[in-house]
This record gives C-alpha cells, sequence and structure tokens, in this order.
C-alpha cells in the first residue's frame, strides 16, 4: 500500500448506538450546527415497530403514509386482494419519518388516529432517559428512594427465601436468626432491596397455607425493618400474606402471579405500595407444560398490557408498576435466552424492568448441567446483558458478585 493508498483510508465505520446523547456528540465531533443536529438525529434513529391485528383496510393505509413519508411496511401479501380481514404490520423508519407518518395518520379512519397514538407512545416510552416519577403523594421517604436509585443506576434485590425447599438456598435461612443475619450481609454486600419470600415457586413445588407462610415471614420483617438501611420486598401472591408484610414494615409487594387477584390489586391500590408483576402462566406445578408461544415476547407482553389496564382500573397508579418477564416461569431454556436478549423490546411500556436470572436452570444446561451453587459466572452473563438491555433491577443470590457486575456494566451502558 502506498503513502498516498493510506492517507485516502477513511475508516468506515457503523454506529449502532441509538442514544441521543451519542448522536448529538458525533456530530458536534464533526463540527455540525446545533441547529442542524436537532433536525438530523431524529433521522438517524430508526425504528423497527410491530402492531398486531391491524384491520386490511388500515392496514394498507399504513403502509402508503410509511412508504410516502420515506419509511416502509412489512404487511400480508393479501391484504391487497382482501382475502385477509386482518394482518400484523411491521414498520421500518426513521424517529423523524415515524413522527411524520404520526401527523399524517391523524386524520385516518378505521381506528387510525388511536394506532398513531400507540406508535408515538412507544416511541416516546422506548426512547425515555427516565422513568415516571409516581404521584408525589405517594411517594414515602423510602419509596423515593428506591425511584431515584431506579433513576440513578442499577437496582440490587437480593432475595432471602426463608423456606425449606426452595431451588438453589431451601433450608439455609429458615430460621428468623438465620434470615436476620443474612439479610444484613446482603445490605454490607450491597443489596438495596431484600426480598423475602416464605413459599417456594421452584417446579412442583407444592403450595403452603398464608398462616405458614407468615409464620415463616413476619417475624424476620418486623426484625428487619428497624434494622437495616435497604427496602423489603414481600415475595407472595397471597393478599393477607402482603397485607401483612407491609403492616410489619415491607414496602414492595412482589407477586409472581402478576397481581392475577383482584383482592391484590386492590390491596396495592389502597397501600399505593410499588408492585412487581411477574409473568406466569399456570402455578408452580403446572407451570412447566404451559411453556408454549409462538412468540415469546409478543405474548408476554400482551399479557403484561392487560394486567396493567386492571391494575390501573382498580385504582394502582401505573408508575407503581414493575414488570418481570418471569426467567424460568412457563419459560424453556430458549424463551429465557430469547427474553434476555429482546428485553429492550419491553420498554416499550414504559415501566420498571425486573430480571430474575439467578442460579437458574436454564444457566446450569448452557454450562454443561452444572447444579445450582455452580452459576455464578452464568448468572454473572445473564446479569450484565439483561442490564445492557435495559433492566432497571437484577434479583440475585449472590449480592456481592453480582452488585459489581452491575456497577460494571453500568459504568459501560450508562457512561
Amino acid at each position: 500500500m502506498t503513502d498516498q493508498e493510506r492517507i485516502d483510508r477513511h475508516n468506515v465505520r457503523i454506529h449502532t448506538t441509538r442514544r441521543t446523547s451519542d448522536l448529538e456528540a458525533m456530530m458536534e465531533r464533526v463540527g455540525a450546527e446545533w441547529a442542524g443536529t436537532v433536525r438530523m438525529v431524529p433521522k438517524a434513529v430508526h425504528y423497527v415497530i410491530e402492531i398486531e391485528g391491524v384491520r386490511t383496510p388500515a392496514a394498507l393505509i399504513l403502509k402508503e403514509e410509511m412508504l410516502s413519508k420515506g419509511g416502509d411496511a412489512a404487511i400480508h401479501r393479501e391484504c391487497i386482494t382482501g382475502r385477509v380481514e386482518r394482518s400484523d404490520v411491521i414498520l421500518m423508519g426513521s424517529e423523524k419519518v415515524f413522527r411524520r407518518a404520526i401527523a399524517g395518520l391523524h386524520g385516518q379512519p378505521f381506528s387510525l388516529k388511536r394506532i398513531a397514538r400507540e406508535i408515538r407512545d412507544a416511541i416516546d416510552s422506548f426512547k425515555r432517559g427516565a422513568l415516571p416519577m409516581p404521584p408525589e403523594e405517594a411517594l414515602t421517604e423510602p419509596i423515593r428512594r428506591l425511584y431515584d436509585l431506579i433513576a440513578e443506576r442499577t437496582v440490587v434485590m437480593g432475595i432471602l427465601n426463608v423456606t425449606p425447599d426452595s431451588f438453589s438456598d431451601g433450608g439455609l435461612h429458615a430460621t428468623a436468626d438465620a434470615a436476620v443475619e443474612h439479610a444484613r450481609r446482603m445490605v454490607a454486600d450491597g443489596a438495596d432491596i431484600v426480598d423475602i419470600g416464605g413459599e417456594s415457586s421452584r417446579p412442583g413445588a407444592e403450595p403452603v397455607s398464608a398462616q405458614d407462610e407468615m409464620a415463616r415471614i413476619l417475624p424476620v420483617i418486623e426484625r428487619l425493618a428497624s434494622d437495616i438501611d435497604a427496602l423489603i420486598s414481600v415475595d407472595t401472591y397471597k393478599p393477607e400474606v402482603a397485607q401483612a408484610a407491609l403492616d410489619a414494615g415491607a414496602h414492595i409487594v412482589n407477586d409472581i402471579t402478576g397481581l392475577a387477584d383482584p383482592a391484590m390489586r386492590e390491596l396495592v391500590a389502597e397501600r399505593k405500595c410499588p408492585a412487581v408483576m411477574m409473568h406466569m402462566r399456570g402455578s408452580p406445578q403446572t407451570m412447566q407444560q404451559e411453556a408454549v408461544y409462538e412468540d415469546v415476547v409478543s405474548e408476554v407482553m400482551a399479557c403484561f398490557r392487560e394486567r396493567i389496564a386492571l391494575c390501573v382500573e382498580a385504582g394502582v397508579p401505573r408508575e407503581m408498576l414493575i414488570i418481570d418477564p418471569g426467567i424460568g416461569f412457563a419459560k424453556t431454556a430458549e424463551h429465557n435466552m430469547e427474553i434476555i436478549r429482546k428485553l429492550g423490546d419491553f420498554k416499550t411500556l414504559g415501566l420498571p424492568i425486573l430480571i430474575g436470572a439467578s442460579r437458574k436452570r436454564f444457566i446450569g444446561q448452557a454450562l454443561g448441567d452444572l447444579p445450582a451453587n455452580e452459576r455464578v459466572e452464568g448468572t454473572a452473563a445473564t446479569m450484565a446483558l439483561s442490564i445492557a438491555n435495559g433492566a432497571n433491577i437484577v434479583r440475585v443470590h449472590d449480592v456481592r458478585e453480582m452488585s459489581r457486575v452491575a456497577r460494571m456494566t453500568d459504568a459501560i451502558v450508562r457512561g
């Protein structure tokens, strides 16, 4: 290669970032005018947006509108013949294209005004840097601290199973003294939340009565409420257990059934406490037979939308909800990995995302059938990728190690 050829090489690079701040910095670096940068950034951020079950006339108009604004849309091939009544639609274009198309759809028939509003809301939720703060009147000091932490960095939730039969640590913290000591150690190691559960939800686990569950967890919560500088979450799907735990000093409800019980929704609405709604089909006894999906991410997201609507209808402030896709709950190993790979899609819902993959079976399977206590490195990989893809809270057994993983990943992703 000659000296002139070396000079003429241009180091061509494809940028993958969607962060507005990165794009603005890139344009500033090349010397672009600020007024031009503001106009150009929306052209540089591209979205692929899927809309399900659109009536055929509306699908045709969507495609025409996107094409006319410089984007495109994939629709069913029989839409043009009228042989299908509805079609899923995949829209493709820059943010600028979508903004122009949305404006054009507002005067169109076939519910396109509502579809335009849903597209706009999805883009706004996806690109939002900070999640919305719950209503001022709902913010006690501990809850305000939680949402301030979520805005600042990844929140670490330490798992405290006060059970004899949990899959990874059953029986290790079954007495109140052992549980309290472990909670103190987790907080010292970096836990922002201690999640206390009195009933195992491992596949095939048998349910326990509300009385037995309360007997296990309430003495622990009562002691920790005045003993640790961290929030306390109660891992239960029983409204009476959740109520007793909140009365004892818990701040958060973590429900593996996704607030399926109307009484649980009413309790959360009344107490105005943050609530984690996890996705699961069936029960721990049956869930592995329910792990059948055509598109696991779309179906889990649709379930969340239905459940969020029910919660809001019951009086729960939407901003107080936290979504958990339910890794390992009615999911195969392939489903679990697809959810982590596409976790960023859940940002469309505009709510904090919790991921709980710690020591789970699919990690052991991927690493050659390792037992639960040898899955720390595999867990670290799932945590780092989940945070990079949008997780706000990670629920873990190995708090010290995963707190370090979270801080390092934050330094890269949020820096």
